[in-house]
């Protein structure tokens, strides 16, 4: 039985945000539920009060509370 990759079907999209304010990243998935590991550069990121992360069936969200300019 071959796995079928998970793919984006919707790309993550580059935002502008006023600093100190909270920001959604969002993308979407070609499979639900499929596993999702948030980065900066090399870094995983963990749920946090400054990081949440939701996923609901195809769609995978990063939330940036309190935004910095490091935050990009």
């Amino acid at each position: 039985v071959l796995a079928v990759p998970v793919l984006f079907k919707q790309a993550l999209e580059n935002k502008e945000v006023e600093e100190g304010k909270s920001v959604s990243l969002r993308c979407e998935l070609t499979k639900a539920d499929a596993t999702v590991v948030w980065k900066k550069g090399e870094a995983t990121l963990q749920a946090s009060a400054k990081y949440e992360m939701k996923q609901k069936g195809t769609v995978a969200e990063l939330v940036i509370h309190n935004s910095e300019p490091e935050d990009a």
